[in-house]
């Protein structure tokens, strides 16, 4: 799996992809995170030149990213991922375009899994400020998402968010694929030892089911939970 980043600030993803899982997963080669800056795509050499963002026509606050820096961005991520295919796999579309918005379609497991086992590589469009030139939709075909009812700054924290959540899918990444929260009886709370914490002259138990080693009784018990935490 590839995931090619359109962003203006690659070094946003630097600490989160250098740490735990995901960066076990890219030193494995399990997944490859690859950054295309739209300012790369200019023909300036100086910060004045390389401006990607201008007024918006119609008026109203902040600045718009220029839709042919980032046409020329994507242009390049896609001659990434359809150069490295076989003659067979250049046949299908294995590469999907993702274009962030808070309209978009609602991002959860499912999808993750869907697109894990679909696609060898995935184009995120990272917008920011008042958003990017609406002819970049027009030129390719993109699939808008969201990662929940809210407006951020930028598109970078939800494709982290997607690239989390689709690495998990990939085989190898976890390591064992019992790991997966969403395929195993899990409940959303869970303990280890001691058996007792003591806080503040108070005594906080794990609940006996855990400790006394009847595994159908613990397996009911975290289904309750989890059916407690669905209502």
């Amino acid at each position: 799996m590839i995931f090619h980043i359109i962003t203006l600030f690659p070094d946003a993803f630097t600490s989160y992809l250098n740490e735990s899982i995901l960066k076990r997963a890219i030193e494995d080669r399990k997944i490859k995170v690859k950054f295309y800056n739209p300012r790369d795509f200019t023909k300036g050499t100086s910060y004045a030149d390389r401006r990607v963002d201008d007024k918006p026509y119609g008026g109203g606050p902040g600045m718009v990213i220029e839709a042919l820096p980032v046409i020329k961005a994507i242009e390049k991520a896609l001659s990434k991922a359809i150069g490295k295919k076989t003659e067979k796999n250049k046949k299908n579309n294995t590469t999907k375009i993702i274009w962030f918005t808070p309209s978009g379609k609602q991002f959860d497991t499912l999808y993750a899994k869907t697109v894990a086992k679909k696609y060898s590589d995935i184009i995120f469009v990272c917008g920011r400020y008042e958003g990017i030139d609406a002819r970049v939709k027009k030129a390719f075909k993109v699939e808008e998402i969201s990662v929940g009812p809210f407006v951020l700054t930028g598109g970078e924290l939800p494709a982290m968010v997607m690239i989390d959540s689709i690495s998990r899918q990939v085989s190898g990444v976890l390591g064992d694929i019992n790991s997966l929260e969403e395929s195993r009886s899990a409940s959303p709370d869970v303990y280890t030892r001691p058996d007792v914490v003591e806080y503040k002259g108070k005594k906080y138990k794990v609940p006996k089911v855990l400790l006394s080693g009847n595994h159908k009784q613990i397996d009911i018990w975290k289904d309750e939970q989890r059916n407690k935490f669905k209502k």
